[in-house]
């Protein structure tokens, strides 16, 4: 079976394009170049591309997934069925994309030097640190194995860790929340210490070798002598802030690192020491992104970071939350943390480390799918052939990445009611009177998975993470009862099955 689609970026109401299919787009023109070797004068760059062909590419870009599952009428006998995703754009269009490529800092000019314009043709590209870590996550959870692909992410390159943003579903907008940002903060600033380079120069210089991996904080001054005379400690300059939140976090447009800092000023996390005159309406800027801007870390954001003692945090005499579930219960506790943006951040950074994100990433995928269908349902959407078509479609998407066997993020769930997706997944495509009866079914047991995923996380990963000791302090600032929690290794208890699939990968 071969079936045909295209989609067109997604974009916001800031004419920026949804973070999701601009990841995606991103790394389906990654899987379809060659990421060959290439020479420039006497030295020879590994996994790179030319300018030429990233525009060629994108004119006429097609990705091909297989999902292989049993045939309906015949069990025994698997059968294949491909999707072709294709995209098609003129050549300056396909500039301009790959123009947003290179200002997402998911690509750069091999020679390492910050280009501020992608050209037509005659320049050598190659992944940044932070396009490895997008690529890789697209084909882990797309089953994507392809040699020249994998060679690129067994690189000495792939060593980003970058810090997921939290994004409304419908809009794609930033969780603006003060707990959130705070979250953000403690990577930004450094939860090891400032990031303290040996002078001013190479504090305040444009390389970007100093945010390979993401886990180390914004570069920093030890001392910076400023015109007042005064000398100050563990400064930085706007620019560098607005580097570092591109090239370590999630975000693809420097317009949210902007606003990303104008809340670390708003929530007292950073101050300005030395405003740039020079900068546009200076006088009323919350944040200047400039070179000639000083900021340092205030007493507050010291001690949310870690850097200094805490305030102690306060008591709860209470056993029981606002809905009458006692505190303790792990149930009431993962829902806390899944309706608490900037606790589902760190949740979502400990799954990572420990080898089942995919649980968390199917809970809320799931969560999204349901949405939309129940919504599409009460409207009547789905009196519409094609309507159903395409939800049955997205919702083979999700069984393919999570819940098949040998699906590259497939999940840990009860064998009987795997058995009854699969048997309910090969017969889910029939006339048009029964497929949405089908679908139906499908969604049903999809809520019946995602409650078994739920029950899964909070007996077993919950536990874990309210017991790392990272993670203890925020948590009880989150009013998330640690008191029963004992001191906890990230390296113990890790489940065999976790620890195996990680080792297939």
């Amino acid at each position: 079976m071969h079936q045909t689609s295209s989609r067109l970026l997604r974009m916001t109401e800031d004419d920026r394009p949804f973070t999701k299919d601009f990841k995606d787009l991103f790394s389906t023109l990654m899987v379809s170049l060659k990421l060959d070797s290439h020479r420039v004068r006497f030295t020879r760059y590994d996994h790179t591309f030319t300018s030429e062909e990233a525009i060629n590419n994108l004119g006429s870009l097609k990705f091909s997934q297989s999902n292989r599952m049993p045939d309906p009428k015949d069990p025994s006998r698997i059968v294949t069925t491909t999707t072709t995703t294709t995209f098609s754009m003129a050549k300056e269009m396909a500039r301009s994309v790959c123009q947003r490529f290179l200002d997402a800092r998911f690509i750069e000019t091999v020679d390492g030097k910050l280009s501020m314009v992608f050209p037509l043709k005659g320049a050598l590209f190659q992944l940044t640190p932070k396009g490895i870590n997008i690529l890789q996550r697209f084909c882990q959870r797309n089953g994507i194995t392809a040699r020249h692909v994998m060679s690129v992410l067994e690189s000495p390159r792939n060593t980003m860790q970058l810090v997921t943003l939290e994004r409304d579903v419908d809009t794609d907008k930033l969780s603006p929340d003060r707990a959130t940002m705070e979250v953000i903060f403690r990577r930004f600033a450094g939860q090891d210490g400032p990031n303290i380079k040996s002078s001013i120069s190479t504090s305040d210089s444009d390389s970007l070798t100093d945010y390979a991996n993401g886990m180390v904080g914004v570069k920093m001054a030890r001392e910076r002598k400023l015109q007042d005379g005064k000398i100050y400690t563990n400064t930085f300059i706007g620019k560098a802030a607005v580097d570092w939140l591109m090239d370590c976090s999630t975000t693809i447009d420097r317009r949210e690192t902007c606003l990303i800092a104008e809340l670390f000023v708003k929530y007292g996390l950073i101050t300005m020491i030395q405003d740039d005159k020079s900068f546009p309406d200076s006088g009323n800027a919350v944040f200047q992104p400039s070179k000639y801007a000083i900021y340092g870390i205030t007493e507050r954001g010291q001690r949310v970071c870690g850097w200094i003692a805490r305030d102690k945090t306060r008591d709860t005499n209470s056993g029981y939350d606002n809905r009458g579930i006692p505190r303790d219960s792990n149930n009431s506790r993962l829902t806390h943390i899944l309706q608490d943006p900037a606790l589902r951040l760190l949740f979502r950074e400990f799954l990572r480390y420990s080898l089942c994100e995919e649980n968390l990433s199917f809970y809320i995928d799931v969560s999204e799918f349901t949405t939309n269908y129940h919504k599409a349902e009460k409207i009547g959407t789905f009196n519409k052939v094609d309507s159903v078509r395409e939800t049955l479609a997205a919702a083979y998407g999700l069984y393919n990445a999570f819940l098949a066997p040998g699906s590259p993020c497939e999940l840990n769930i009860d064998h009987a009611l795997r058995n009854s997706l699969a048997s309910r997944m090969t017969k889910a495509v029939g006339d048009d009177e029964s497929m949405f009866k089908s679908l139906q079914e499908v969604v049903s047991l999809f809520e019946l998975a995602q409650n078994s995923v739920f029950k899964l996380m909070a007996s077993d990963s919950v536990p874990k993470f309210m017991r790392d000791p990272k993670y203890a302090v925020v948590l009880q600032e989150h009013d998330v009862d640690v008191s029963s929690a004992r001191s906890y290794s990230p390296t113990q208890g890790l489940p065999e099955r976790t620890m195996s699939r990680s080792a297939r990968a």
